[in-house]
């Protein structure tokens, strides 16, 4: 039998006015129960509740659930991200283990005993992996799809299907803490720590209570942040483009300079031959600078080290 060790559940709130009443009642039934089982070594346990920068009644929810079960309650000055929110509520983190879930509670809470026990056999993070994406639409489960092969293809140590659902040892959030960078990708930064992992699956539920918080723009937003923060391949892709290109160029050059020596001295130049190639070239060009501009962005952030949460109160 494992050692008596501690837990503190992390858990991001945005806009969850309607969610909280329902989730977190139920989240602290199921962890007490935990406590009382005699196949773990779970001695206690701790919520995290970090508001991040919410503009309805989320925070003063939080302030209530801090009074009736004994919750930390972090207030952010303002809405800074799923990613930073998380990682406010990681930094307060004191107890043996850690979870982080979302506070939907999509991600299947039963999964958390397996979590405890692969922790309890050693392990140092276990990943919650969804089994399968049955509930999602076409558009999102082939999306999801092609996202986590490009980041396979770009070099990334990415789990497929893993979100934010997760268990850490101190030892691995420690580690975490570690790193500095102001562009947070957790689902990129957690796997490649090195340490024993276990991946956890399980089935996703579907939302009971308010609406998603990831819209389009935001999931695309993480896409685009994990892609650059953890690969250097977009950047050797336009170095590429741009010596095929130059090739290309050099041999359309030669064949109308052959053309115009030995087939037909008398050509009139239309305009295909030369709006197309510029129309093309320009088009290249700025697709080019996008990708660099996108990697001197992240370097212009990250050198004036601004603090990547700001903590108004905590309860």
């Amino acid at each position: 039998m494992a050692s008596p060790y501690s837990l503190d559940v992390v858990i991001p709130c945005y806009n969850e006015e309607e969610n909280l009443p329902h989730t977190i009642p139920v989240l602290n039934d199921f962890l007490a129960n935990l406590v009382s089982r005699e196949d773990l070594a779970l001695a206690g346990f701790r919520m995290i509740l970090v508001d991040d920068g919410s503009s309805d009644r989320t925070w003063q929810q939080i302030e209530d659930f801090t009074k009736e079960i004994g919750a930390t309650g972090l207030k952010l000055s303002r809405n800074y991200g799923h990613q930073n929110a998380m990682l406010a509520g990681l930094s307060v983190a004191d107890a043996d283990v850690v979870v982080t879930i979302d506070s939907d509670l999509q991600d299947d809470i039963n999964a958390i005993v397996e979590m405890l026990k692969a922790h309890e056999a050693g392990a140092e993070l276990a990943l919650g992996v969804r089994r399968s994406r049955g509930r999602d639409s076409f558009f999102k489960k082939n999306t999801a799809k092609g996202y986590y092969g490009l980041m396979k293809l770009m070099g990334a140590q990415i789990v497929p299907d893993h979100a934010d659902f997760r268990l850490m040892s101190q030892k691995a959030l420690k580690a975490l803490l570690a790193h500095e960078e102001t562009n947070l990708f957790l689902r990129g930064i957690i796997p490649s720590l090195g340490f024993k992992t276990e991946v956890i699956r399980y089935d996703r539920q579907s939302r009971e209570h308010g609406e998603t918080k990831y819209t389009l723009r935001k999931m695309l937003s993480l896409a685009v942040n994990g892609v650059t923060s953890f690969s250097a391949a977009p950047l050797r892709f336009v170095a590429g483009l741009g010596i095929t290109v130059f090739l290309l160029s050099m041999l359309l050059a030669f064949w109308f300079l052959m053309e115009r020596l030995f087939v037909s001295k008398s050509t009139v130049p239309g305009w295909a031959s030369t709006v197309l190639p510029m129309l093309w070239l320009g088009g290249l060009q700025i697709f080019c600078m996008g990708i660099i501009g996108e990697y001197v962005g992240k370097i212009y952030l990250e050198v004036k080290r601004r603090p990547r949460f700001i903590v108004d109160k905590v309860v």
